[in-house]
């Protein structure tokens, strides 16, 4: 059996189109996408981000997610080993005429994000009965 020790999974930093007015790092949360057929649920890993620091934000068939550390909370300490860099996230999902965009839900629990995106009834499989 091959070895499988744990590796370290890097940040990845999000380039930015254009210039900020804020200097801050951005990075783009990991994040898993599961389908039923009912719902796309997907799950994203914003660590150290609290609930009032999230901004879910739906425009133009775009679904765009922000999380923003409170850098206050790192003040004072210096870092004796350190695997990732500190900085907000975001990430943008385009979103396709399936999805009920009125039946979107968010919940955070221990820095995992969960949306739950609703199909609409069209998109929805159904059984035909055979007579």
């Amino acid at each position: 059996m091959a070895d499988q020790a744990l590796k370290v999974q890097e940040k990845k930093e999000l380039v930015p189109k254009g210039e900020k007015t804020v200097p801050a790092r951005y990075y783009v949360p990991v994040t898993d996408i599961y389908e039923a057929d009912d719902a796309l649920t997907v799950v994203m890993e914003v660590p150290g981000v609290d609930r009032k620091d999230v901004e879910v934000k739906l425009e133009n068939d775009e679904l765009r997610v922000e999380a923003r550390i409170d850098f206050s909370k790192y003040e004072g300490m210096e870092p004796l080993y350190t695997e990732y860099n500190v900085g907000h996230f975001t990430r943008a999902f385009s979103l396709s005429q399936k999805i009920d965009q009125d039946q979107i839900a968010a919940s955070l629990d221990d820095g995992v994000l969960i949306l739950t995106l609703r199909k609409v009834q069209a998109a929805v499989p159904r059984r035909i009965e055979i007579n």
